[in-house]
């Protein structure tokens, strides 16, 4: 599926302006400077890398970055995403139809293996009342403070522990780029990285922990396919800096099309990537800030539900540039039946495989039975794609997938995203004044090959 699309579309709710932001532009937001802020730990007699700030002061760690003007000049404001590992930030965030309601869930017919070998206690809630001081007890042992060394400073994020072999699951910005990576577990241990492998298309990597403790704490994977809007969550990470930092909230809208622009970097695979991230996210509005990235979120049990990777933030317009504002409770998480089944290919073949339709897209509706309905317009067939073989056809609208209903282009891209190659997947589709069903078998993208 090609990326080229045109992000506006007039069947859609208008959020505001989309800017197109730069990867790896500054966090616009002032020093984070506590009133008695904590020292930074001892560096071990092994002699742990520098480079960077690893205290509770949060400030870019790359001395070519620009800095980020304040709030003086504020002329507009508009919604923006940023990547939430310290020191990077992304692009552009597009809103789509996501529901805010309980949908059915994608299913893949294609099946990983969970390789769950959580040893973590999962909690019984008693009533209404999610007990997350016993959450919190439980699981935030099994998450990881990543601190990634680069040629000019650092950067730090987090990540979750999903197997005794030492795996973590985290984020491809996270770890993108560095020289050297390192954990720090919950009780101060750090351990060198190695990197397993990075799915630059899903903003998803996976790292492992050289030389991994026999006691290490693995987190207990659960699934994303019934989440509701309403449902407790607990994110866990290292926001700022600040390691095993749990906040509470609740999940705010299911299947939210989200899209950043990628790291540049070389895939596992070798190839560059310089793309957009197509997500149909987990959006809470437990507190997310940039060190959060990588980190898991938790449901009242204690089960991994999702990887967080991306805020939303208040982004304005000045002759200098565009400021950004902290956590505003609009966080974004990855949802882990897609992140799991994405780590578990890096850890067999250190490559993830992406599901492939064959169509350029633009946002664009249609009116069927006097109904008019936001979808994706397809503007491009390709010879011989899956979507050739089962007749779809330019000018076709697409309005759902699976009956998961499509406000954009960018919903449908990340619908698609959560296939794998070989799905049969129904496709409803507006064409003239007409609705019909096409199946379409998904195959592997050709450059995953």
């Amino acid at each position: 599926m090609s990326d080229n699309y045109q992000p506006r579309n007039p069947y859609a709710p208008n959020y505001g302006a989309r800017p197109a932001g730069n990867y790896g532009a500054p966090y616009g937001q002032a020093p984070y400077a506590p009133s008695s802020a904590p020292a930074a730990p001892s560096a071990p007699a092994s002699g742990y890398p520098g480079g960077y700030n690893n205290g509770a002061n949060y400030t870019s760690n790359s001395d070519n970055k620009k800095s980020s003007p304040g709030w003086g000049g504020v002329m507009a404001l508009s919604l923006t995403t940023a990547l939430v590992a310290s020191g990077i930030t992304a692009g552009s965030m597009y809103y789509a139809g996501g529901t805010e309601e309980a949908r059915p869930a994608i299913t893949s017919t294609s099946t990983v293996s969970a390789n769950n070998q959580g040893n973590t206690k999962l909690v019984t809630t008693q009533g209404q009342t999610p007990d997350w001081q016993k959450v919190a007890e439980n699981v935030s042992s099994s998450v990881v403070y990543i601190r990634a060394k680069h040629s000019e400073g650092g950067a730090s994020g987090s990540g979750v522990v999903i197997d005794k072999q030492g795996h973590i699951i985290t984020n491809n910005h996270v770890v993108t780029g560095a020289t050297a990576l390192y954990a720090q577990l919950k009780d101060g241990r750090i351990y060198e990285l190695e990197l397993t492998g990075t799915d630059p298309a899903n903003d998803l990597a996976v790292v492992k922990i050289k030389n991994a403790p026999s006691d290490l704490t693995v987190a207990q994977i659960g699934s994303s396919k019934d989440l509701k809007v309403g449902q407790g969550v607990m994110a866990i990470g290292a926001p700022l800096g600040l390691s095993s930092t749990a906040t509470t909230g609740i999940i705010s809208a299911l299947d939210r099309p989200v899209v950043t622009k990628g790291e540049s970097s070389d895939d596992s695979s070798g190839s560059s990537a310089n793309q957009r991230v197509y997500t149909n996210a987990i959006q809470v509005d437990a507190a997310i800030n940039p060190g959060n990235s990588g980190g898991p979120l938790f449901d009242s049990q204690g089960r991994v539900i999702g990887i967080n990777s991306s805020i939303a933030t208040l982004s304005s317009s000045s002759s200098s540039g565009g400021a950004r504002s902290g956590n505003i409770g609009i966080g974004f998480a990855i949802p882990i039946d897609l992140a799991n089944k994405v780590a578990q290919q890096l850890i067999k073949d250190r490559k993830a495989t992406h599901a492939y339709l064959g169509v350029s897209l633009e946002d664009g509706g249609a009116t069927v039975n006097g109904e008019t309905r936001a979808g994706a317009k397809i503007t491009k067939v390709g010879s011989g794609t899956p979507a050739a073989n089962a007749g779809l056809r330019e000018g076709d609208v697409i309005l759902a997938v699976d009956g998961h209903a499509v406000g954009e282009s960018a919903a449908l891209m990340g619908y698609v995203r959560q296939f794998s190659a070989g799905d049969q997947v129904k496709f409803t589709v507006a064409r003239g004044s007409n609705k019909m069903e096409v199946t379409v078998k998904l195959v592997e993208r050709p450059d995953d090959k």
